[in-house]
């Protein structure tokens, strides 16, 4: 077997922790698998992999051998999507993470439109409320929604998207409206249990003083009322870990939610939401295409990634 499938095979089995995940990836049996890895330990005079009946692990040769076997594999690949990129028609897997929300109103939409542009290539869409890894996972563009974290990504900014707060007529109807975000420490305001800063909602007003135990940010050019940015931490009785069932239960009547722009603003021109709060300036959530960094970026992520940016 040549060194670079070899690289492949290690790799594998380094990166999915097994060498049965590894064999199901490959198309192999895992004993197949196993044994190639045991002759290219032998070849190269070094332990890879400390093995125990119960777990898989690299040793130090076997992490410094998989830094070096997936930055030339890399490379492999650079090179072999810059020779087919040279008839400007993007081709192949395009693999696409996003998390299900963003994914059912903004992407689905307008996937049709991008396949027949480019009939070529074929789409990988995987949803997620949790960040995976792109090298890992293969993924060619990931959609994330909030601020980034520091890492090696590379980013596209794709549009800035409001947070609404809102509630349905029907319980507005029973428990009146917030004037203030100090209201909502009464009403049942819809949780997410993925992330706790979606549970603490923030809020900008102009006020002549910040209200009580809130700390005042920055004052405006003539000193004369004050910028006053603060946070909410909601509670309630409902707590998941999916923003399309927090979306439903608003419309449906069962509390506050707080929630995309895009994804309640049908719900809002249709009378179904409320928009509440209005006057404090709710934060706005920055949208971002994150893709591994490459020196030659793939022409199917770049064709993907222009195309959002043309069209949300």
């Amino acid at each position: 077997m040549d060194k670079i499938n070899e690289m492949r095979i290690f790799t594998e089995a380094a990166q999915r922790g097994g060498f049965s995940a590894a064999a199901e990836v490959l198309n192999l049996s895992p004993s197949a698998v196993s044994k190639l890895i045991t002759r290219l330990e032998q070849r190269l005079g070094v332990r890879l992999f400390n093995r125990s009946t119960r777990s898989l692990n690299l040793t130090e040769a076997g992490q410094s051998f998989l830094v070096s076997c997936e930055s030339i594999l890399a490379d492999i690949e650079q090179a072999e999507q810059a020779l087919s990129d040279y008839g400007h028609k993007p081709k192949g897997l395009l693999r696409i993470n996003s998390s299900s929300g963003f994914a059912k109103h903004q992407i689905v939409p307008l996937l049709p439109e991008f396949q027949r542009r480019y009939p070529q290539l074929e789409i990988d869409l995987q949803l997620t409320g949790q960040a995976v890894n792109l090298i890992e996972e293969r993924v060619d563009v990931a959609i994330r929604l909030g601020n980034l974290k520091g890492s090696s990504l590379i980013a596209r900014k794709l549009m800035e998207s409001p947070r609404i707060i809102c509630a349905s007529p029907d319980y507005l109807a029973r428990f009146g409206s917030p004037v203030t975000p100090e209201d909502l420490n009464a009403h049942n305001c819809l949780r997410l249990s993925t992330s706790e800063s979606f549970n603490c909602w923030r809020f900008t007003s102009s006020l002549n003083k910040p209200p009580a135990g809130r700390k005042s940010i920055s004052a405006d050019k003539e000193g004369l009322r004050e910028q006053n940015d603060y946070q909410i931490e909601i509670s309630g009785g409902f707590i998941t870990d999916n923003v399309d069932s927090l979306h439903e239960l608003a419309v449906q009547g069962g509390g506050i939610a707080r929630l995309a722009g895009f994804m309640v603003q049908d719900d809002i021109k249709t009378g179904r939401l409320v928009p509440l709060l209005e006057q404090y300036n709710q934060e706005k959530q920055p949208v971002h295409a994150l893709y591994p960094h490459r020196r030659h970026l793939p022409l199917k992520t770049k064709v993907f990634i222009e195309f959002l940016q043309a069209s949300l």
